[in-house]
């Protein structure tokens, strides 16, 4: 594929989501999951009944989706029709022994809501300067990524990469951010929240760009991409961008300050970046730092003496095929993580298991049992924290339904499951279901 043609790709996705317009139903409320935020100014809808983790600065904030309306545009629904006849053409249609859904039924799900949010959402998030955009932007570019391993269809990857050069395109150089607190020569973004207004906040960032890393992980790993003049073209711009303008820009500023973070989810996020890069990095001395930093949040931080994630895991107090977990470093006291600030764990515990790196199978098959025995004991019965207390949302998009694809049983649930119905939701419901056709159940 020629740079002209990738570039004709993601303009015909602008041109598609702007034909298609929006569903009356869905203009208001925009993206399907409005973050959950106690800042002035915030316009976003807080799911019923969930409870806020009390945080330790005020630049974290926990995102929970609502459920997303039904309705479909003629134009996705014409490519969903498209695509199921094409797979009825190959075949791909025939359901598994396990009477699981197809990907191809995933895509066609996904494909109903995938022009709406992109306008509606994602498109004018990814052209803000605004970097607290980015906290939801970032399950449009996990959703499309995800979706594109599972289907391989570069329509998918071509989305996520318009979203992350619109980001990369507006960067800045901090000196030139009026109220930045570094103003030094990296490029970022400033927050327009009000909490954090003008600042830089590196966990709007890191919250995004872990699923910016695990994208260009993708291209990286599949040689149809990497072999392709246009994506390595795009890959290799965006790769030393990251390495520069994300992960040395905030280790120089400080990595006892902005990357061995307080918590762990937070600290998460950076495990996850690192790990990438680690993978994806040719400057060996870098990668030994990326390791570095990986191998402190799994064992033990500079900072904090308490501070490991492996540490953090003990038996469940509910169940002792389950894992419990505190966020506060050291601590093991319940009701331990909530569970909306879990699926961030999760989301980055996942990945590392299946790149073969620090998380096992025995780790994974306790995972399954937190979900599935305490944080979602019956189908309409949701907990708020890891030990199965408190009364939660049942939104489990950003990570704890990627277990779907070591358990059949939990894939079925999820099948079902009325919350989050969104691209996200869908991308990782399609890459479970090629998982576990390819044998990835424990």
């Amino acid at each position: 594929m020629s740079g002209r043609a990738l570039s004709s790709l993601l303009s015909l996705a602008l041109l598609v989501g702007g034909a298609c317009g929006l569903n009356p139903e869905q203009g208001k409320s925009g993206t399907t999951h409005p973050r959950r935020d106690s800042a002035a100014g915030n316009t976003g809808v807080p799911a019923p009944g969930a409870a806020t983790l009390a945080r330790p600065s005020p630049e974290e904030a926990v995102a929970v989706p609502g459920k997303p309306g039904a309705e479909v545009d003629s134009c996705v629904a014409a490519e969903a029709r498209a695509t199921s006849t094409e797979a009825k053409r190959r075949g791909t249609t025939a359901r598994a022994a396990t009477g699981l859904r197809t990907v191809v039924d995933w895509e066609t799900l996904f494909l109903s809501r995938w022009n709406a949010e992109h306008t509606s959402s994602f498109l004018p998030m990814s052209n803000s300067l605004d970097s607290w955009q980015f906290y939801d932007l970032s399950y449009g570019i996990d959703g499309n990524t995800a979706m594109y391993r599972a289907t391989g269809k570069t329509q998918y990857m071509d989305r996520a990469l318009l979203y992350v050069n619109n980001m990369v395109n507006h960067a800045r150089v901090s000196s030139s951010l009026p109220r930045s607190q570094f103003k030094d020569s990296y490029l970022g973004w400033a927050s327009a929240r009000s909490d954090t207004l003008g600042q830089e906040v590196p966990l709007f960032e890191s919250y995004c760009w872990r699923y910016v890393t695990r994208m260009l992980r993708t291209i990286r790993e599949t040689p149809a991409l990497y072999n392709d003049n246009a994506y390595r073209a795009e890959y290799n711009k965006l790769l030393a961008f990251t390495e520069k303008n994300m992960f040395e820009k905030w280790y120089t500023r400080s990595p006892n300050s902005y990357i061995y973070r307080v918590n762990t989810h937070m600290a998460s996020h950076w495990a996850y970046i690192a790990m990438d890069l680690s993978i994806m990095t040719t400057d060996a001395t870098k990668r030994v730092q990326y390791l570095t930093v990986f191998n402190n949040i799994n064992h033990g931080m500079p900072n904090n003496d308490n501070g490991s994630l492996r540490g953090q895991l003990i038996p469940s107090p509910v169940d002792p095929r389950a894992y419990f977990w505190a966020a506060e470093w050291g601590s093991t006291s319940r009701p331990g993580q909530d569970v909306a600030h879990g699926n961030g764990v999760l989301s980055y515990i996942v990945e590392a298991h299946d790149a073969g790196m620090e998380w096992t199978d025995e780790d994974m098959r306790k995972f399954v049992a937190t979900l599935n025995n305490v944080i979602w004991p019956s189908a309409t019965r949701f907990a708020n924290y890891v030990d199965g207390t408190g009364s939660g949302t049942g939104w489990f998009n950003d990570g704890l339904m990627k277990l779907g694809r070591y358990d059949a049983a939990v894939q079925q649930r999820l099948e079902s499951h009325p919350v989050g119905n969104n691209t996200q939701f869908y991308g990782n419901g399609a890459l479970n279901a090629m998982l576990l056709s390819q044998g990835s159940a424990l």
